[in-house]
């Protein structure tokens, strides 16, 4: 008896724990903020290493969401004393928390993010 692979075609995610680690501890950084900066290092390191083209797409996404992240805090924070900036942090927050849940609902699938490199949802 053969064991068929259900999607053919496409390599399977060979260990996500590290890429489920760092989306975890982006939702995290709502919290605790420090925790986002260790998803981030964690990505870094990460996205050089594993030939696996699906985790190394959540990587980029990972990435890409945290420094886009930062300059959405940077203006936003700039702008709260001109009052428009807290609409560019409530944009930030519905912004990256989408993110967030969408990469892991592809992790969760054992799909790679469409587009990682996009500045919205991928």
């Amino acid at each position: 008896m053969t064991v068929t692979d259900p999607n053919p075609g496409q390599p399977a995610v060979t260990n996500p724990q590290l890429a489920l680690i760092v989306y975890v501890l982006y939702l995290a950084a709502y919290v605790v903020g420090v925790t986002a900066l260790i998803g981030v290092i964690i990505a870094h390191v990460q996205v050089g290493t594993t030939a696996d083209p699906t985790l190394a797409s959540h990587y980029r996404f990972q990435i890409r969401t945290f420094w886009i992240g930062v300059i959405y805090l940077v203006v936003g924070t700039i702008l709260a004393f001109v009052l428009i900036g807290f609409l560019v942090l409530l944009w930030w927050f519905i912004w990256s928390l989408v993110r967030n849940i969408k990469g892991l609902l592809l992790l969760n699938e054992s799909r790679p993010v469409r587009d990682p490199g996009s500045w919205m949802f991928g």
